[in-house]
């Protein structure tokens, strides 16, 4: 198909397994239906690693108005994702297990040498 200001495209349509009809459009003409089918499983892998990156590390949460408070906050959130990960696959274990775990390990340690004791309020 042609499209207006942009050129000549092969679409690719797929229906997922619940139904949805999806659409896949390239530039490359010579592509074939296998190679769409792997490039979407690299894009959908792409949006796994997006979707985890931001519901456990809060990474869109900073509200930082400088440039490098922004870049230092995205720097640290994708290095803690990446430690979760490592975590994660030496355990064998999910997302949610293995930060709990972590959690879990780093209140029991606390707990047992606190290194900050609050004064008495009474």
């Amino acid at each position: 198909m042609h499209l207006k200001g942009y050129g000549w495209v092969k679409v690719f349509k797929t229906v997922t397994a619940d139904g949805r009809e999806e659409y896949w459009a390239t530039s490359r003409l010579d592509m074939s239906i296998a190679e769409a089918a792997e490039y979407a499983l690299w894009a959908w892998q792409i949006e796994v690693y997006h979707q985890g990156l931001k519901q456990f590390t809060g990474i869109e949460r900073g509200q930082f108005r400088m440039e490098k408070a922004q870049r230092n906050h995205i720097g640290l959130a994708i290095r803690a994702f990446l430690r979760l990960e490592i975590f994660r696959l030496q355990k064998g274990v999910t997302w949610f297990e293995a930060k709990h775990s972590i959690l879990r390990e780093a209140i029991r340690a606390y707990l047992a040498q606190p290194t900050i004791t609050l004064p008495a309020t009474t």
